[in-house]
């Protein structure tokens, strides 16, 4: 009953996350379908219910509109999934870094397209020069999170589930 339940808007878009308790109680009171349902089951001594996976509301509810996330540390992590991207080595959020691709000292502004994760190492090595001056390259071109509910998804589940794919935007 602790598992994460995608939730969907009756149009399909995703909206949400929530514990698989709260899955099951929308599911029975009628607010929601289960779309998805996970190998596990609730067990009452006269009904056995499938635990939801994925569960969609059965009326539109308008959701308002989310202001942009901006590139803060945590968030220019989960996007680029705790990895530096220059060695491409994985590490926990604090042996991380976070490396302007153009310094800030050479007008490189604090944005999305010009942050990424960066082990000390990397970082270390390419110092205050540019990409070209340091002889490094990056492994993926950094670029603003398309979905802002992307950056909640890898949040709440770092990886996401396989029966959520079809769901989301991306693959």
């Amino acid at each position: 009953m602790n598992s994460n339940v995608l939730v969907l808007n009756a149009s399909y878009e995703p909206i949400n996350i929530c514990m698989a308790r709260r899955a099951v109680v929308l599911v029975l009171k009628g607010v929601a379908i289960c779309e998805e349902a996970s190998p596990h089951y609730l067990h009452s001594p006269t009904r056995k219910i499938p635990i939801p996976s994925v569960i969609r509301l059965r009326h539109y509810i308008k959701v308002p509109r989310i202001r942009e996330k901006r590139p803060t540390k945590k968030n220019v992590l989960i996007r680029d999934r705790n990895a530096c991207q220059y060695c491409g080595k994985k590490a926990s959020p604090s042996e991380l870094t976070l490396d302007h691709i153009t310094p800030r000292s050479r007008g490189g502004k604090t944005r999305w397209e010009n942050l990424v994760a960066c082990c000390r190492r990397c970082n270390s090595r390419k110092g205050d020069q540019a990409m070209t001056d340091a002889g490094m390259s990056l492994l993926k071109r950094p670029r603003e999170p398309v979905h802002p509910f992307q950056l909640h998804l890898f949040r709440a589940r770092g990886n996401v589930r396989k029966r959520w794919r079809k769901y989301l935007y991306y693959s």
